[in-house]
């Protein structure tokens, strides 16, 4: 009887103390070694704790291996194609970008007549023009994303899928305000024709 509950103390014991040992062992994530952002520290020779990034570093989902998409060129050219199918849907998002971005400088028809002209900035050129009219679409897609003249690159406040859209809205501007009744599928002339009447 004796012998069953020093047993029993004795298990006690070593299960009690076993439970100290183990929590005085404990590191807590919070309390480890670790280095404060941009402070100086001796254990790099640069004295820098924030070590330099890899060259060549591509943040995560930031890798644009598509030249068309994000640079507007394909082999140092500007690109004469949109990088996607432009639908209803595209052309609405560029008109609706437009208006944000570039209608206070280019106006609401790209003729350049935008709220800065009459504030006495100076005017930017129409898209109406022969030259912006033939201008391919990678061209104004680099002019978007790095600045032209006193215009300031967008590149940073405008993603590429945008631009592009911008780009679909504005040659549709540019076909609204240059576009013949030969433009037009004949099927569609006898509805214009009514609406004239």
């Amino acid at each position: 009887m004796l012998s069953r509950a020093m047993n029993r103390i004795l298990l006690q014991g070593l299960l009690f103390g076993g439970l100290v040992l183990v929590a005085g062992c404990r590191q807590d994530m919070h309390d480890q070694p670790r280095f404060k952002p941009l402070r100086a520290n001796s254990f790099f020779a640069d004295g820098r704790s924030a070590r330099p990034l890899v060259t060549g570093t591509v943040a995560r989902g930031t890798l644009q291996e598509d030249d068309h998409l994000f640079t507007g060129r394909v082999n140092n050219e500007f690109v004469t194609t949109f990088p996607f199918p432009v639908t209803e849907q595209v052309i609405h998002r560029g008109r609706e970008r437009f208006n944000i971005f570039c209608s206070p400088c280019h106006g609401q028809l790209g003729d350049g007549e935008g709220a800065i002209v009459q504030r006495g900035m100076k005017k930017p050129p129409s898209y109406h023009i022969d030259r912006l009219r033939e201008s391919p679409p990678g061209y104004f897609f680099n002019v978007i994303s790095n600045g032209f003249g006193a215009m300031f690159d967008y590149s940073d406040r405008i993603p590429a899928q945008d631009r592009w859209a911008i780009i679909a809205y504005i040659r549709a501007l540019q076909l609204s305000q240059n576009a013949k009744i030969d433009d037009v599928p004949q099927e569609k002339r006898q509805e214009l024709a009514g609406a004239h009447q």
